[in-house]
């Protein structure tokens, strides 16, 4: 636990490999939605690694305020102020953004809210714009690794609307929205990048 601040060991155990692959992805001047930004330990690496951009942090309404003492021990010019977001209202109300980025969120939200996810992006989202999801996601129904398998289980013991999604149920609300897989990367840990771009 970092003193007076939230802290996630798995944000610092990824957040230098996740930041290698937005650099690329996201390589001109713009504003970068994170949903779920929880601690704000990838929010503060990020916006100080990538000068270029502006992050803008955002989680559920419940939430929202808690990655507040990273951002202000950080005090970077290129971090907004974190927003209350429900990803299941229709109008997000956000200002104008170039590209979104989430971790780790698309297994603890519901399907319905995974799917309202996409919805919402796809509203705010131009085209050729990018959003990055990062986390586990099975293949073909199956898992990838035995640790992910235990990782569902525990998820939906907690919670039975929590669970690794499946790629094909994600390529078809990507699809029925606009946004198309473009890249599909390995990360550490049974992880993976998935880009998808507004069509």
């Amino acid at each position: 636990m970092t003193e007076g601040k939230p802290f996630s060991q798995a944000c610092e155990n990824n957040k230098q490999v996740i930041l290698e692959k937005l650099a690329a992805i996201f390589s001109i001047p713009g504003t970068v939605l994170e949903i779920g930004t929880g601690t704000g330990q990838h929010a503060v690496h990020f916006a100080r690694n990538l000068p270029h951009l502006t992050w803008q942090p955002s989680d559920q309404p419940s939430n929202y305020q808690l990655c507040k003492p990273w951002l202000r021990e950080a005090r970077l010019p290129n971090i907004n102020e974190p927003l209350p977001l429900n990803v299941s209202i229709s109008d997000w109300q956000l200002p104008t953004i170039n590209g979104a980025f989430s971790a780790n969120t698309a297994h603890i939200m519901s399907w319905q809210e995974v799917e309202a996810m996409f919805q919402g992006l796809s509203a705010n989202l131009q085209l050729g714009e990018a959003f990055c999801l990062y986390g586990p996601f099975n293949y073909n129904g199956r898992f990838t690794s035995a640790s992910n398998q235990q990782f569902d289980a525990s998820l939906r013991r907690q919670k039975p609307t929590m669970g690794i999604r499946d790629m094909d149920d994600l390529n078809q609300v990507g699809d029925l929205n606009d946004l198309v897989l473009e890249t599909d990367v390995e990360m550490p840990a049974n992880n993976r990048l998935l880009v998808w771009k507004r069509r």
